[in-house]
């Protein structure tokens, strides 16, 4: 059965086909509304998904956010727009008329990953670090969801009581330090004004400003490593998202962390399913629930 999948994210939504051997193919783009209301998030979905009439028999969706029973709320007023209680899975089925399932994104993330890694372990962790930071945990085959679906937004953990607020309220959050956001808020003098993606250019090419923002940013996802590594006893973290797969971030965390006492270490992988993770994942919840055409 052929699948649409949807990854709804604080800068890009995207959608494609996924087949029943899991290919992905027809795969779009466009850019997040800048401010989105829940008009022009319902216009951009219709814009994003009226190729695929027709060609799929189900939807399954990964959002930003946090995702009960269908309804989307962004925790961080920065993504999204700050949108609450957004009917996304009614809006979905409406516009393509088709039964739909929706899972936060970093959730659907960490359910791709575990499937992949799941012949060598139970226990799997997944961080993404991107426009900002996100999880899905899984312990024993099963994903943590919640029961207000609230699991795995472990970028809301406090890093630095004495860090920049938060777009969720609280103040030093993993996000508040770690994200791409984050990165090139933090950005002073000669860099003001960059974004992450050019802040790790720089970084590359030997700029000391760029190289301690991307290592504030490493020590931060080292930190809530071992902090999820005490809670849980997660067999591996598998780090995704576009600052999480850059070059040369994951080596950094693992640097970090190998300096760490011996209990708090982890394996630490890149995402297999790189920037199609929460696609995939969707696709093989939606499987996993035996949502129906």
């Amino acid at each position: 059965m052929t699948t649409l999948a949807i990854d709804i994210g604080g800068t890009k939504l995207a959608a494609a086909l996924i087949s029943a051997e899991h290919e992905i193919s027809q795969r779009r783009e466009i850019p997040t509304p800048a401010n989105a209301d829940p008009e022009g998030l319902k216009q951009a979905l219709g814009h994003l998904l009226e190729p695929y009439q027709g060609k799929a028999r189900r939807v399954a969706i990964a959002s930003t956010g946090i995702i009960d029973n269908g309804i989307l709320t962004a925790l961080n007023p920065d993504n999204l727009g700050g949108l609450n209680h957004f009917p996304l899975q009614a809006t979905v089925e409406k516009l393509t008329g088709l039964p739909c399932i929706v899972l936060n994104d970093a959730q659907a993330a960490a359910w791709a990953e575990y499937c992949h890694l799941s012949s060598r372990f139970k226990h799997v962790t997944f961080i993404t670090v991107s426009t900002g930071v996100g999880g899905g945990i899984v312990v024993n085959g099963e994903l943590l969801t919640g029961p207000h679906a609230f699991a795995g937004h472990i970028g809301h953990i406090q890093a630095d009581p004495n860090g920049p607020i938060c777009g969720c309220g609280r103040v030093g959050c993993v996000e508040a330090i770690a994200s791409g956001r984050a990165i090139a808020a933090a950005a002073r003098h000669d860099l003001q004004g960059k974004n992450a993606r050019e802040i790790f250019s720089l970084a590359y090419s030997g700029n000391l400003q760029a190289q301690q923002l991307v290592t504030r940013s490493a020590q931060a996802i080292c930190q809530l490593i071992a902090n999820l590594k005490a809670l849980l006893d997660t067999e591996c973290i598998v780090l995704g998202g576009s600052v999480g797969l850059a070059q040369g971030y994951r080596q950094q965390v693992q640097q970090q962390l190998a300096q760490l006492p011996a209990a708090f270490q982890v394996p630490i992988y890149s995402a297999h399913y790189q920037h199609d993770a929460g696609l995939i994942g969707a696709t093989l919840w939606s499987e996993y629930h035996k949502v129906k055409s």
